[in-house]
């Protein structure tokens, strides 16, 4: 009589479930770190990630004229996103914009050029996979648990942070490009953070 061999669980001793955002000062930190490096590539890169609130296979895919005219980077920008095929706009920092510029020079790109090219591949893209080891790196590079944080970590950070400041969960849908609102309740977790937030006001 043979028994069937059993197969551990896919997700046994990883932790599972929603990636935490990055604090403001984590941001900055790896902000600065990437500054005095003179990391221009991974600048650009980590600011973009920060403002755009994209999915990775969203970011990866940038096209310099999907951010850019005449050389210059725009304070908003529009793209379609491949999950949902809907349109999601996004505002760009100044300090996004000097960045990426300085990168789009450097690397000479024009703009039917891919924002982030590949190193190995001409005329491709990084893939998602490239994208989530640099996001590791920096979430390392501060001494952060890279098994509790990844590439969803940067497109939920700018957005729970607006969401703190102003409660306002119609426009942090909007800039995620989520369909429903049920959806950006989920991702940010938010009636749990606003319960303990009551919680934790209350002295008993």
């Amino acid at each position: 009589m043979t028994f069937p061999i059993s197969k551990a669980p896919w997700n046994k001793g990883k932790l599972v479930g929603q990636k935490l955002p990055l604090k403001l000062e984590q941001i900055w930190a790896i902000r600065i770190r990437l500054e005095i490096a003179e990391n221009i590539r991974e600048l650009a890169m980590f600011n973009m990630a920060i403002d755009c609130k994209l999915r990775s296979c969203d970011l990866v895919k940038l096209l310099v004229r999907d951010i850019s005219r005449n050389g210059e980077v725009l304070d908003r920008a529009q793209v379609i996103q491949q999950k949902t095929s809907q349109p999601v706009q996004f505002e760009i920092t100044k300090k996004t914009r000097e960045s990426v510029e300085a990168w789009i020079e450097l690397r000479g790109l024009s703009g039917m050029d891919y924002l982030w090219p590949s190193r190995m591949r001409k005329f491709d893209h990084i893939t998602t996979h490239q994208y989530a080891r640099v996001v590791k790196k920096w979430i390392t590079s501060i001494g952060l648990d890279p098994s509790v944080y990844a590439t969803h970590s940067m497109r939920r950070s700018k957005a729970t942070l607006i969401y703190k400041k102003t409660k306002n969960l119609r426009a942090v849908q909007l800039l995620l490009g989520h369909t429903n609102m049920s959806s950006t309740v989920r991702y940010l977790g938010v009636e749990v953070e606003d319960a303990l937030e009551i919680a934790e006001s209350i002295e008993i």
